[in-house]
């Protein structure tokens, strides 16, 4: 039976409470892989029978109940008679329980982003982890954003889930010695879905629409678990810096329209005033971190609105700081940027032209700003094949139109 309604439902269901059922679901085996299993079929079963037997009243509860049962029913399938298969049945008894009560499923995404992050996953594996089994996200559209193919990409979250399986690592807060250890990992995975959330990727699932906004959730979460560490103030101010300029982003027509050419009337002025006081919150801690200083750069592209636009120098040197404290290949294409807004596209492109090439040859924003600054010094046959190569490595349709028109105009 097709029933728009009840797809509405589970859709609804899938995007506001993936992780925190998944994290329910594995806290206990610490078996990711078959947790997913379990909620696929949770959701599969509802797309059943919600059409005929009506939306619950908590779907969330009827979902958690359903995927409870289909891993208790693996491992009786399997024969594996252990401690883990007697939590399971407690966890049964519990969801009935909870469905009986009518109780809410408790927000359990921080605990999961933090075991994402134990230290005995292997590094490269934490970020997409958390966007995995915490958002839901699949490996095609995450792969351009960690740098890699969705088949290596999918390859290490396997690794990562045996690895949580075969070492048991708990899931729970880490002890505040452990907080350093882990939380730049977190704040990396919320980070990543947040920049994931930006943008359509051709070919990718389509569950992250209001990504963005879970987030930002996230982030707020973290700031009042931790009200005592600069670095989640500093993300969401960043994330609120750049969610203000949400509107601005595309014309009426829907087409890309570039910071520098935004119009400030469609910026958010509330989240900026909230992003400003997250940012001085961070800045009178006096621990200076790379999420601040991404904030505050930011601010900084925000003042034109007060008609008082940050020197170009000092972008320079924001930047320069960033480097200082935490290299990446973006910060590096950026500062590069930044250098020909400050002097001149030859010294931009010099910036550029010092990042090792093998560490670019599939970052498009590298193979857009040297187009560009190509362009502006008159080398029009080296940045039309830029350009062309940047729109060969764009996700988004609209930012491929735009490029197409900027390399037209040469």
């Amino acid at each position: 039976m097709n029933d728009p309604a009840a797809h509405q439902a589970a859709e609804r269901a899938a995007r506001a409470s993936y992780g925190r059922l998944l994290a329910i679901l594995s806290a206990r085996t610490h078996d990711i892989a078959a947790s997913e299993d379990a909620l696929s079929d949770a959701f599969a079963r509802a797309l059943e029978r919600w059409p005929v037997d009506g939306i619950p009243d908590k779907p969330d509860a009827w979902l958690l109940s359903v995927a409870r049962h289909r891993k208790l029913d693996a491992w009786r399938h399997t024969r594996v008679q252990d401690k883990a298969t007697q939590t399971l049945l407690l966890l049964a008894g519990e969801a009935d329980m909870a469905d009986a009560e009518g109780a809410t499923v408790p927000d359990e995404r921080l605990r999961l982003l933090f075991v994402c992050a134990h230290p005995a996953i292997d590094a490269p594996a934490r970020a997409p982890l958390m966007l995995q089994t915490v958002l839901g996200l699949d490996a095609a559209r995450m792969a351009g954003a960690f740098l890699t193919s969705p088949s290596t990409l999918g390859q290490r979250l396997v690794r990562a889930k045996a690895r949580i399986r075969a070492a048991g690592i708990p899931f729970e807060y880490p002890q505040p010695r452990d907080l350093p250890q882990r939380l730049q990992d977190v704040l990396d995975g919320i980070y990543a879905a947040y920049g994931t959330g930006w943008e359509d990727v051709d070919g990718a699932d389509a569950l992250p629409r209001g990504l963005t906004a879970e987030a930002i959730d996230l982030g707020r979460i973290l700031c009042h678990l931790m009200p005592d560490e600069p670095e989640p103030l500093g993300l969401l101010a960043l994330m609120l810096f750049c969610e203000s300029r949400t509107a601005a982003r595309r014309s009426e027509t829907g087409a890309y329209v570039p910071l520098d050419q935004q119009d400030i009337t469609r910026w958010n002025h509330e989240l900026l005033a909230q992003a400003e006081h997250h940012l001085r919150q961070a800045s009178g801690m006096r621990s200076l971190g790379t999420y601040q200083l991404e904030a505050a750069i930011q601010s900084a592209h925000c003042e034109r609105r007060a008609g008082a636009p940050v020197p170009p120098e000092t972008l320079v040197a924001l930047y320069e700081g960033l480097l200082a404290l935490r290299p990446s290949i973006g910060a590096q294409v950026s500062r590069a940027c930044a250098l020909a807004n400050a002097r001149g596209p030859d010294i931009g492109l010099q910036a550029l032209d010092a990042i090792p090439a093998d560490q670019v040859t599939n970052y498009q924003p590298f193979w857009a700003a040297r187009a560009h600054l190509l362009a502006a010094g008159g080398a029009r046959a080296a940045a039309r094949q830029a350009y062309d190569r940047a729109i060969g490595l764009s996700a988004n349709a609209a930012v491929r139109s735009y490029l197409g028109a900027m390399a037209a105009r040469l």
